[in-house]
């Protein structure tokens, strides 16, 4: 099965000649060989670059963020969204951000946790309990809150996080019927880089596979990984579903992504200017909550109506077992990163 043609990925992009990938590049960015942060129709450009589609909730809030700033700042701020990791994929974004590469990145979470170990604190397995637990552990004056946003790790990287979005609840797929822990044993399953979620995933028996997420659809599709995790709305845009015989609904997790600036471009801006992207980030955020169950909510109904994969709902009892091998003994072992206070306030909850 093969992928969307009209669907350019970084490694199709990757594949182009030389001179027609400098061509890509300068149509898509329209940046040419202008310097960071410059551009001829406003003051300042806002490259945000991130590794899904457009159509996801990540990348809906990306594009507001672009709508609002543009529109507060009368064009003084341009911003260039770049979806699918088409400027910089999985490894490579978070170097970018560091050296002026781009401006933004909103990446997984734990892929700051190399330079910013405590937010491993949003990888814990069952953080929250649906949905509408998100934003009371993630407000800014919440304890994980305030280890996100205060983070002195992060800002001795020149990372300033923004806003925090939610990408939806973690799902399962794989080409064997998943119930139990049991059914993982043995199966690779792709993560992200973390050491947390390693722990977690070898608790339940499996062989972990760190990937590039776009890499997965290739992977899983020639049989080098058994399986994945992600929201609904990654499963269905990448289209994961085509090439996975089942879904098990197990929410024992949520993706977040730290919506993540260039701290020296951010304090270059003139303070009207800073506020303004504070401002508009706030925004896109909560037009992010918004949205988020909603996208996800449609993305499961696409996947149904595919018929390409057998949907596994886990009972009360089945997921409790899923918990009981993670909780707490995959919190506690990572207390003395994450905060032995944040992590007994979470227990206790």
């Amino acid at each position: 099965m093969k992928r969307n043609p009209a669907r350019l990925t970084r490694q199709d992009f990757l594949k182009l000649g030389a001179g027609a990938a400098g061509a890509a590049l300068l149509g898509t960015t329209g940046c040419g060989a202008r310097g960071a942060g410059q551009d001829a129709a406003g003051e300042f450009t806002i490259r945000l670059s991130h590794v899904v589609t457009p159509k996801t909730p990540k990348g809906k809030a990306s594009l507001k963020f672009k709508e609002v700033l543009e529109k507060s700042t009368d064009g003084r701020i341009t911003v260039e969204v770049h979806p699918n990791s088409e400027l910089y994929g999985d490894p490579d974004e978070l170097k970018a951000l560091k050296s002026g590469g781009v401006e933004m990145i909103a990446p997984a979470s734990s892929k700051l946790t190399d330079i910013a170990p405590q937010l491993l604190v949003l990888d814990l397995p069952f953080l929250v309990d649906g949905s509408a637990d998100v934003p009371k552990i993630t407000a800014r004056d919440s304890s994980v809150g305030k280890s996100i946003y205060t983070n002195k790790d992060l800002a001795d990287n020149n990372i300033k996080v923004l806003g925090l979005w939610d990408n939806g609840l973690y799902q399962i797929t794989s080409n064997k019927a998943v119930r139990t822990p049991d059914d993982l044993r043995g199966q690779r399953i792709r993560i992200t880089p973390s050491d947390l979620i390693q722990a977690c995933w070898k608790k339940w028996g499996a062989k972990t596979t760190p990937m590039d997420f776009a890499e997965v659809f290739t992977a899983l599709q020639q049989g080098t990984v058994d399986g994945q995790f992600n929201p609904y709305s990654n499963i269905e845009a990448e289209r994961f579903h085509e090439v996975q015989k089942y879904l098990t609904v197990s929410e024992h997790g949520y993706l977040t992504y730290p919506l993540a600036i260039n701290n020296k471009f951010f304090e270059k801006l003139p303070d009207d200017l800073q506020k303004a992207v504070v401002d508009a980030a706030a925004e896109a955020s909560t037009y992010n909550r918004e949205i988020a169950d909603k996208v996800n909510e449609k993305a499961r109904k696409d996947i149904e109506d595919a018929g390409t994969t057998e949907i596994i709902e886990l009972s009360a009892e089945e997921r409790k077992v899923f918990k009981d091998a993670v909780v707490p003994s995959v919190w506690n072992e990572f207390a003395d990163v994450i905060g032995e206070d944040i992590i007994d306030e979470l227990l206790s909850r």
